[in-house]
This record gives structure tokens, C-alpha cells and sequence, in this order.
């Protein structure tokens, strides 16, 4: 994990997938909140989204690991603490927007329990969720495990654990559609011949940014694909994204 937190710092805010995850969920977190909101992002790795979230309002971060701490710390993100998102140390009902991008599927099923509940407790009545993960098990390659991948999920196995810790749904999608077929069929060699070791190396080649005719290529699919979400849902894609309310 620490050499993918590396990998990832070097990369966020160039590389097409990273580009294309801010505009999927932006239009979501403005429907979600108007500035100025307070807001908490549960597992912030180096604390990239905080900046993007501090659009909004007062945005605070907090994470396990003190590489990705450190990391934030040196590019001048203040409001990040350490600690575990199934202890969270924050207070009930502080928040109006809480979030978790790229977390859960790396917990074990009681922690993953365990943290969309701290979610529900911090959220004021009223307030929002917003969960992006990993999907479909058909996708699992050598980035599973960098990221130390336990579990992708479905549309279904999403809104049951959002939605038995206490929230409605208010939306949820797949996202990442029009880059599925070929990210199935390099996941599909990747598994055929052995997943890669959890390496600086691999880190590295995993996130490294295309060069910049590829990656702009991508970035412009991607946001494409957000100019369309704003209006539809996808049925398949490599992520799920879902908003969903604390009731009043």
C-alpha cells in the first residue's frame, strides 16, 4: 500500500483515471451540498480530495497510514489526522458531507461494516454519504493487489451495506463504462499469467501516466462519460459510486 500511496501521489494530478474520477464526483457532491458545508473524507490517502472537496466548504481528512500522511503533509494539507475509519475520532452528527473513495473493498467485512457505520454517525441528519469503490470481480488484476483489494462489489452488495448502516440511497452507479473492455481484457491477461507482487516497481508501472496523446485521449472519454452520468445510470463499468442520505 505504501508503494502504491507513492505511486499515486506522483500521479493524481495528471493521470486520465484520476482526472476522470474528480469530474464524476463533482456534479454529485454539488447536488449533495452548497458552501459552506463541513466535510470529512474517511481513509484520504494523501489528501488530494480534501483540496477538491474544500471547494465546499471546511473539508478534513484522515487516514492509517502515516506515508500517506506524510505525503499530504509536505504538499501543505493541513486539516489531515491519522486514524482508523472504524474509529473514527470525530464527534456524532458533525458533518454535512461524508466520504470514502477507494476504502472499503480493502477491509475485512466486520471493519467494512465498522466504517460505513462511523459514516452514519458522523453525518448529520439530513446530510450525505458519498462511497466510491471498486466493481465487478471479473476486474481484478495486478492493482487488486497494490491496493490490497479484499472484495469487489456489485450494484446490490453496495446498496445492502450502504443501506443497512441507516442511509437511503439516493443514487448509485457504475462508472469508468468507456474504459471496460479494454481494461477486462488487460485484467483478463494479468490474471492469466499471475498477478504482479505488491512492488515499488509494479506500483510505479501501474499508475504511470500515459504519454500525454493517450492521456488526453482518455481524460476527454472520461469526461464525456461524466457529461452523460449527469443524466443516466451505467450497468456495468470498473467502479460503483454511490450517494446516499442520513434521514432527517
Amino acid at each position: 500500500m505504501e508503494h502504491l500511496l507513492r505511486a499515486t501521489a506522483s500521479a493524481e494530478t495528471r493521470h486520465f483515471w484520476f482526472r476522470g474520477f474528480r469530474a464524476f464526483m463533482l456534479p454529485l457532491i454539488q447536488q449533495a451540498v452548497r458552501p459552506p458545508a463541513r466535510i470529512l473524507d474517511c481513509g484520504c490517502g494523501t489528501g488530494a480530495n480534501v483540496e477538491m472537496l474544500s471547494r465546499f466548504g471546511p473539508a478534513f481528512g484522515f487516514d492509517l497510514s502515516p506515508v500517506g500522511l506524510s505525503i499530504g503533509h509536505e504538499a501543505h494539507r493541513t486539516r489531515l489526522a491519522r486514524a482508523t475509519v472504524t474509529a473514527a475520532p470525530f464527534p456524532d452528527n458533525a458533518f454535512d458531507l461524508v466520504t470514502s473513495f477507494d476504502v472499503l473493498y480493502s477491509l475485512e467485512e466486520p471493519d467494512e461494516r465498522a466504517a460505513v457505520g462511523e459514516m452514519f454517525r458522523m453525518t448529520r441528519p439530513g446530510g450525505y454519504a458519498l462511497i466510491n469503490v471498486a466493481a465487478m470481480e471479473m476486474l481484478r488484476g495486478d492493482h487488486s493487489v497494490l491496493s490490497r483489494e479484499i472484495r469487489r462489489y456489485s450494484r446490490e452488495s453496495l446498496r445492502a451495506l450502504v443501506a443497512g448502516a441507516g442511509f437511503s440511497i439516493v443514487r448509485i452507479t457504475y462508472t469508468n463504462v468507456s474504459l471496460f473492455f479494454p481494461l477486462a481484457a488487460i485484467r483478463l491477461v494479468q490474471r492469466w499469467r499471475g498477478l504482479a507482487q505488491e512492488e515499488q516497481e509494479e506500483a510505479r508501472r501501474e499508475i504511470s501516466v500515459p504519454r500525454a496523446p493517450i492521456n488526453t485521449l482518455l481524460t476527454g472519454l472520461l469526461q464525456l462519460e461524466a457529461v452523460w452520468l449527469r443524466r443516466f445510470n451505467s450497468p456495468f463499468g470498473s467502479s460503483l459510486v454511490c450517494l446516499a442520505r442520513k434521514p432527517s
